[in-house]
């Protein structure tokens, strides 16, 4: 049986072309060509080994690194983006202090709908949100 360790680029690139993947969840991806793979299936599918190989996700990936790759990591995705979100928001776009934004939440709420809310809410907010037993008051 083939060993992962020992694949080339092109054993992947190949591999790559006939992939199919329909999961969801993987942590760990690689770019080949114009598409983003799931990294331990496809190293596994490009050595010919059965799904219960004990090659890890890790080892996949580093030798995907190895043969030049691009992986990504699925958190490293959501920072990224995350931080083209924040990047892209310029002063002076309508955001404020924390402050200023809860303020202006707040003086949103009309004024009978505040004389409902109990006096009690901050010390007993477990009780009104998941209906555990009150404390103090």
């Amino acid at each position: 049986m083939p060993n992962p360790k020992e694949l080339t680029r092109a054993e992947v690139v190949h591999a790559a072309d006939k992939f199919r993947w329909t999961r969801k969840g993987a942590k760990w991806t690689v770019i080949v060509g114009e598409r983003e793979l799931p990294a331990r299936p496809l190293v596994l599918e490009a050595a010919g080994v059965p799904p219960n190989d004990p090659t890890n996700s890790h080892q996949a990936v580093e030798i995907l690194r190895r043969l030049g790759f691009e992986t990504r990591y699925v958190r490293e995705q959501a920072e990224m983006r995350a931080n083209e979100a924040v990047d892209s928001l310029e002063p002076g776009d309508g955001l404020g202090s924390i402050l200023e934004i809860a303020s202006a939440a707040t003086n949103e709420v009309p004024e009978d709908d505040w004389d409902r809310v109990p006096s009690d809410l901050s010390v007993n907010v477990d009780h009104y949100l998941y209906g555990s037993k009150k404390t103090g008051k």
